[in-house]
């Protein structure tokens, strides 16, 4: 089972460089997709079943901001939206998808912004996260939490660390948080795999040639709960692949 995670910054934006080729060309089994920035009722049937697909969306009250949505071609055993926080769920920022063996949780974690403006409700987001999926593994769930972290947790996981410490996404703040989610039980299994590899990222910067020489960060993660750690067959990303300032992340169980 091939489980793909892809923030595609604007769905429709995506969907016109190329999107719907990658995917018939792919066939992940489940396809998570963070900041949408749609409506359901904004899209065309291409984009709300395509292939072989059923859809799930959980769009921000705010048309053309955040959302995530999920394709599945394996029908989940249920469905939600949200966590049961207002200010969260306002901004469509995280879905759950019940499996016979495990429970996906799509999430678009905020960025905190310029200066911090936004860290505060960041790290609100985060605290109410890490709650939420230990309380569905104290349940008996296994976890998978994929999605835009907008946290790249230690120096080897963006290209400038020194001049970006006081930049979001690589704030203390956010960096202790993940520190603190990961001793609560949950595996980054790709640095795990991986600990000393240098030069693997999920998002680089629009400005000119930034991705070609490869000046990027990872902020996109398949965690999944320390349970489930032997499941994982296989964990990557894809950085050739183009459409969004992210690429695509893969996790086979």
């Amino acid at each position: 089972m091939k489980l793909v995670s892809w923030n595609v910054n604007g769905i429709r934006a995506a969907s016109k460089k190329g999107m719907l080729d990658w995917l018939e060309q792919e066939r992940p089994d489940v396809f998570c997709l963070q900041e949408t920035k749609a409506q359901p009722e904004q899209l065309t049937s291409e984009l709300l079943e395509p292939l072989d697909y059923q859809s799930y969306w959980h769009s921000a009250e705010k048309k053309g901001y955040s959302g995530v949505a999920t394709y599945s071609r394996i029908a989940p055993k249920s469905v939600s939206q949200g966590i049961g926080d207002q200010d969260i769920d306002r901004e469509g920022r995280v879905q759950t998808l019940v499996f016979e063996d495990f429970t996906l949780v799509n999430a678009y974690f905020p960025n905190s912004q310029r200066e911090g403006a936004r860290l505060g409700y960041k790290l609100h987001f985060c605290e109410a996260i890490l709650t939420y999926c230990r309380e569905l593994v104290q349940a008996g769930s296994h976890i998978v939490l994929c999605g835009d972290y907008n946290i790249a947790h230690e120096e080897i996981d963006l290209k400038n660390p020194k001049t970006n410490k006081k930049n979001a996404g690589f704030l203390p703040e956010e960096r202790a948080w993940m520190t603190r989610f990961l001793e609560a039980g949950f595996s980054d299994v790709f640095r795990e795999r991986h600990p000393e590899e240098e030069g693997h990222y999920t998002w680089w910067s629009y400005r000119p040639g930034v991705r070609e020489r490869n000046v990027g960060w990872r902020i996109d993660y398949h965690c999944v709960d320390e349970g489930f750690r032997k499941k994982i067959k296989n964990i990557g990303h894809w950085p050739a692949v183009y459409g969004s300032d992210h690429c695509p992340i893969y996790l086979e169980i």
